[in-house]
């Protein structure tokens, strides 16, 4: 663009003199800046903060010396804000005040592979077991009440499982379970126990599930399943019944559903195979999903993928678990970080 004359370029702006332009605009712009500077055009943006944020709490929880994490798979959270932590170390559950206070652990010498967790309505604690095949009901204690699966011994059918990764409770109580990592179905369980149906098979069809590794029921009935292979979450209704699938916008791999029926899915932006029989692993980045039931995304967050063996606070690394309290904190467990972390609400402030 040729300078024109008795004008100035200010970076993509051709001005002329200041006091010329405010002469003819009445000393201000219309809809535009709030200040002038000599030569150009100087904007003062209010600096409000228009978007929500989520801020670890570095020292949260207040872990005794003497516990021992390992790769944190699971997480959960029940009505009086208690965190639990499933981890693959020596004192697998462990629980927390959500200011971080310590309450106990148990479970030494219990689980072969920690997986899924989370707790029902009447403070129960759930939780799915790789390598025992198992998905196994507690009481806040550790008192064992309720085993599904046999022990020990993979397989598909009404007894057993091959590696179930997570499960889920209807308002009714009953269960779903994703029986992923060697089976692709979902199993659906009455209160007690009683199996009720399943159904899937290993493929990419709608219906169908590849790696099948988080799940959720909202207070409608409807099942929601997110599957790290297909980068995708399916819907269902509660017979199975398929509804809708939201692909393509993140391989999921935890997911949370909130008492608004607003669903937390977190993993990586979506990708494509590498090596290894399982997509997503490692991630490339760390994402932060939440939608409404029909699927649209109305929030998106995001924290750095820390190296191995370099995590920060406020890093993730391999984030596997995720759970909401009742004050909007997130609690999320790493694989590779062998942590959980609490990040605390921050609201927008318009």
């Amino acid at each position: 663009m040729d300078r024109p004359a008795n004008g100035k370029r200010v970076g993509n702006v051709i001005s002329k003199d200041s006091s010329a332009i405010r002469a003819r605009s009445g000393g201000v712009f219309a809809g535009c800046a709030d200040k002038v500077m000599a030569g150009g055009v100087n904007v003062s943006y209010p600096k409000i903060n228009c978007a929500a944020a989520y801020e670890v709490d570095p020292h949260w929880p207040r872990k005794p010396a003497n516990l021992q994490w390992a790769a944190m798979p699971g997480v959960a959270v029940d009505a009086r804000d208690r965190v639990y932590a499933f981890t693959r170390s020596d004192d697998p559950v462990q629980i927390y005040e959500s200011d971080g206070t310590f309450i106990r652990s148990w479970g030494r010498g219990m689980f072969g592979r920690p997986h899924g967790m989370r707790v029902d309505r009447e403070g129960n604690v759930w939780v799915t077991d790789c390598l025992r095949h198992t998905v196994e009901k507690y009481t806040p204690e550790g008192e064992l009440l309720l085993r599904l699966g046999t022990d020990g011994m993979p397989g598909c059918d009404q007894t057993h499982f091959n590696e179930p990764t997570d499960l889920a409770f209807s308002r009714s109580g009953d269960l779903f379970i994703a029986d992923g990592y060697g089976n692709s179905r979902i199993v659906h369980f009455d209160a007690e126990g009683r199996f009720i149906k399943a159904w899937g098979e290993l493929g990419v069809k709608r219906g169908q599930f590849s790696l099948p590794h988080s799940i959720g029921v909202d207070s409608h009935g409807r099942i929601y399943v997110g599957e790290r292979n297909n980068v995708r979450v399916q819907v269902f209704d509660s017979e199975g019944k398929y509804i809708d699938e939201w692909r393509n916008l993140i391989t999921p791999w935890g997911m949370f559903i909130t008492s608004k029926d607003e669903i937390w899915v977190i993993g990586s932006s979506p990708m494509r195979w590498g090596e290894g029989d399982q997509l997503g692993g490692p991630p490339k980045d760390q994402i932060f999903m939440r939608f409404d039931r029909q699927g649209k995304a109305f929030a998106l967050w995001t924290v750095p993928k820390a190296p191995d063996g370099q995590e920060r606070p406020g890093e993730c690394n391999w984030a596997h678990g995720v759970a909401e309290d009742s004050q909007g904190s997130l609690y999320v467990g790493d694989i590779m970080g062998k942590r959980v972390q609490k990040f605390v609400r921050r609201d927008a402030e318009t």
